[in-house]
């Protein structure tokens, strides 16, 4: 599988975790003081900048002046 399509993945994976409706109505709280909504949408915002992180890790498209560098051909 490529990373693109990993990437893309995730994306939808969050896209579809981020509507969340089940935690509206709960008033627990995290560590004494958070909201569990608050604290939930807290982790899909880190993982999001994870997902961010990927793809422009394996996803973003590399420097011609490198790839001159190394050898690799443009196509």
């Amino acid at each position: 599988m490529k990373p693109a399509s990993v990437v893309w993945a995730i994306v939808v994976l969050l896209i579809i975790a981020h509507q969340d409706f089940w935690f509206w109505d709960d008033t627990t709280l995290v560590w004494g003081f958070l909201p569990v909504a608050l604290a939930y949408h807290a982790c899909i915002s880190l993982a999001a900048s994870g997902t961010w992180y990927l793809a422009t890790r394996f996803c973003w498209p590399v420097d011609e002046t490198e790839m001159e560098k190394t050898g690799e051909k443009t196509a």
